[in-house]
């Protein structure tokens, strides 16, 4: 096998600085054919071949960018190294190693450490190369980024993680630094990432060069300001996604379904979405034919029409695969867009666990790299579309590859090979939905959730749910940090299994009793609590219905905890919704790690369990049970399928006082004081703090010099319009908000139809400006009352607005 390493003492000679191309230069340094590239003034890519290699200029499936027409950069050369240097940046490439270093204001950010590359000499890749990129960090500096890796931990130092999309675990090969530095590895295979003594390493098992881009944001809101500018912009999600979502695996009838929804409106427990996960089409060979097939799903666009009267949506299961007994299947096979691969299901019984072996389902997964199995799949999905489905729930959409073989990576797809194009997967996917839906109506903003997720994704109105995770407190623990590394790939949506998908094991005193189980009560609620943190916020899981009347009725303790939990997240909408504007427009982020507005306080760095929820809410979820013993377990995402008989271990039923006020100790970040929410106590900041906690109650702080619009509970998100908000001043600083108004769906707020009203205190003279209503949409308020009152007092001065700049001094 061939090996070129950078570290050879090759002779350089500077092939071309090429005059005419102000933006980048193209050089030979150490037998590897060298290309730098400005995109922007804080955008650089970087490609790697070795000499002699015949490439050509491929364009890249994730990144939406061009290079700046009119960016020029200033280029200078010495005996031993070139440099570029532009407002923003400096790349300095060493002469005789062909190593780049990268520096902003003379300050060192990174170095490259050395390139390798390893000929492929059979299979389909035969002479391509196995590429591999390592980059030199400081000693303590702290990355972010790759992926949702289960592993419970913040920063991304010392991990070795094999690069394959899988249910649990998702990757987008972006890397950030506190230093305010980022990388994209330009790389759709099964590939390795390592962090160790050797440095900082992308290994890609197939490629025809290296080729990373390198950002530089200053900090973290920045290098996602410069991801999303490489691989594109995050569109509105609809107002009624940030409602309350519930869903089961699964409603097993149009009427079971109908009853969750009728019973949520006669209890007043508000909900926004119903969710219907898999085999409402029928049996396993008719899997995923994306209709209402099944005996007890006759009767599915009345059952859509429905929800939709009942002021809610409704979001629909579907899949990367199909049965061999579907018309997709048909028509994909005729046209050789079937992958070889063993996915789900891999029986026909779908009532039987273990599968079955011996009556194979045939269940194969489409070629989503082509446009043509993209389209046969848009196409027969729309059938759903026009029944009225409001969102696509695409399950497995790594996809699920069981048993995998040599010949199945091998084997060619559209693009290439399925090891050179694996990881790629569940972008194209979501690709073709959104381009399609958005082709078919501009009346209703798409909205998806998926498993899986690569790098770009959040520019096709996307969210990624963390896969099937397991009940138990420790992979509660693990969500935190998972969301918060996704969330620093540039993606800002995120959410998981409220309560855990697998919860089986507290089925201890009868199928379905978990929700009686105090062990089970206990973890579900402080998930449901974490839960609202999250972009989406929804219930789903196996083994037992998760539906709020499950766990007891109105009065008792877990019931109450619920219903209060979910009332919260409808007080919140102003906020969380101006926050997504903020996504949108800012680049901002709803999951915010510490280090976004901390990161001069070391003590962030590695924190996993707290966060920044928007700008001014702090995050702080109880972890770990209060009242109960943790039960541990371990389950994956296949041994949780089965059911095991489990001891009818005795809890003390009735026995857990769930009354009781309990404590927790929480880090308060410096450089910012701090509001306990419920209480409104403050505290300074850079310290640990005990809080008193109860079960029904959030742990959560609110920043000091914040302004929080709060509005009525609803019924459902869009049940009034914001006539009536409660806005609470946090003071101790100035502060700034920005209420953002629309339609609450379609794509008008793209063409300027939306409100903003900015509202500002003034900390020293204690005054609070409501300024003028700017913009307008059809249907706006045209006035409103805005309640106003300063944390830690009890008056309230009414404000009436009609649009003009007003205000009150507290």
């Amino acid at each position: 096998m061939k090996r070129i390493l950078t570290t050879l003492f090759a002779a350089l000679t500077v092939v071309a600085a090429n005059a005419q191309k102000t933006n980048g230069v193209e050089l030979t340094a150490a037998d590897m054919n060298i290309n730098v590239t400005f995109y922007s003034p804080d955008i650089i890519r970087v490609t790697k071949a070795p000499v002699g290699t015949k490439t050509t200029e491929m364009k890249s499936e994730v990144v939406t960018m061009s290079p700046e027409s009119s960016l020029s950069v200033a280029v200078s050369s010495t005996a031993s190294a070139v440099r570029l240097k532009s407002t923003s940046l400096a790349v300095t490439i060493d002469r005789r190693t062909g190593l780049l270093s990268f520096a902003a204001n003379g300050k060192p950010l990174l170095k490259e450490k050395a390139t390798a590359f390893e000929t492929r000499t059979k299979g389909t890749d035969k002479g391509r190369y196995i590429v591999s990129m390592t980059y030199q960090l400081d000693k303590d500096e702290a990355i972010y980024g790759l992926g949702t890796v289960q592993d419970g931990k913040l920063n991304r130092r010392g991990l070795s993680k094999r690069i394959e999309q899988s249910n649990l675990e998702d990757f987008q090969n972006i890397i950030q630094s506190v230093k305010g530095w980022g990388i994209y590895w330009d790389n759709y295979s099964c590939s390795q990432f390592d962090d160790n003594a050797q440095g900082m390493t992308f290994k890609a098992e197939v490629g025809d060069c290296a080729d990373y881009y390198f950002m530089y944001g200053k900090n973290a809101d920045g290098v996602n300001a410069c991801i999303r500018q490489l691989t594109g912009d995050v569109p509105m999600f609809p107002l009624w996604t940030y409602g309350f979502w519930q869903c089961r695996e699964r409603y097993k009838s149009s009427k079971e379904l109908l009853e969750v929804v009728d019973k949520h409106r006669r209890l007043q427990v508000p909900l926004d979405g119903i969710i219907q996960d898999w085999q409402y089409w029928g049996n396993n060979y008719l899997w995923n034919a994306m209709d209402f097939l099944s005996e007890q799903f006759t009767d599915g666009k009345q059952m859509i029409d429905r929800v939709h009267k009942q002021n809610a949506h409704i979001m629909i299961s579907i899949w990367a695969s199909f049965g061999p007994q579907t018309q997709q299947f048909g028509k994909l096979a005729e046209k050789n867009l079937l992958l070889p691969i063993e996915t789900w299901p891999q029986s026909g019984l779908s009532h039987l666990w273990p599968p079955r072996m011996d009556y194979p389902s045939g269940v194969k997964v489409y070629d989503a790299y082509s446009p043509v199995a993209r389209q046969i799949y848009w196409d027969h999905l729309k059938r759903l579309f026009d029944y009225g489905i409001d969102a696509w729930w695409m399950d497995s959409t790594d996809p699920d590859f069981f048993n995998p073989r040599e010949s199945d990576y091998d084997y060619k797809t559209t693009m290439g090979s399925w090891r050179g194009v694996r990881n790629l997967f569940p972008l194209a996917t979501v690709k073709g939905i959104y381009a399609n839906q958005r082709k078919a109506s501009a009346d209703k903003r798409v909205f998806i959730m998926t498993r899986s997720a690569f790098a770009g994704q959040q520019h096709y109105g996307a969210g990624l749910w963390s896969g099937d995770v397991a009940s138990t407190w420790d992979m509660l623990r693990k969500q935190v940090p998972a969301g918060l590394n996704y969330t620093m790939t540039g993606c800002p949506n995120f959410n998981t299994d409220i309560g855990g998908f697998f919860c089986g094991s507290y089925n201890n005193n009868g199928a379905g009793s978990a929700p009686r189980n105090p062990q089970y009560q206990e973890l579900y609620v402080r998930w449901m609590q974490y839960g609202l943190f999250c972009p989406v916020f929804r219930s789903h899981g196996a083994d037992a219905p998760r539906e709020i009347y499950q766990f007891g009725k109105k009065g008792e303790p877990i019931y109450d905890a619920i219903e209060s939990t979910i009332r919260l997240r409808y007080r919140l909408l102003p906020y969380i919704y101006s926050t997504a504007w903020q996504v949108t427009s800012a680049d901002e982020s709803y999951l915010r790690a510490l280090t976004y507005d901390f990161a001069s306080d070391k003590n962030t760095w590695n924190m996993g369990d707290e966060f920044m929820f928007g700008r001014s809410i702090l995050a702080t979820p109880i972890l770990d049970p209060q009242y109960t013993e943790e039960k541990i377990f371990k389950e994956d995402a296949m041994s949780g399928w089965d059911k095991k008989e489990v001891k009818n271990e005795k809890w003390k039923d009735g026995k857990i006082d769930f009354s009781e006020e309990k404590t927790v100790t929480k880090y308060l970040p410096k450089g910012a004081d701090w509001y306990e929410f419920y209480s409104e106590k403050l505290h300074k900041g850079g310290r640990n703090v005990t809080l008193a906690t109860a079960i029904d109650r959030t742990a959560m702080f609110v920043k000091a010099g914040t302004i929080l619009p709060l509005a009525p509970v609803m019924q459902y998100a869009q049940q009034s319009q914001w006539d009536n908000l409660d806005i609470i001043v946090y003071p101790g600083s100035d502060a700034v908000f920005t209420l953002y108004e629309d339609e609450g769906d379609n794509y008008n707020y793209e063409r300027g139809m939306y409100s903003t009203i900015e509202m500002k205190w003034n900390d020293k003279s204690r005054t609070l400006t409501i300024g003028d209503c700017q913009g307008t949409f059809p249907g706006m308020l045209q006035q409103r009352k805005f309640n106003v009152r300063l944390a830690g007092s009890d008056i309230v001065k009414p404000i009436g607005y009609k649009g003009k700049s007003v205000s009150i001094t507290l």
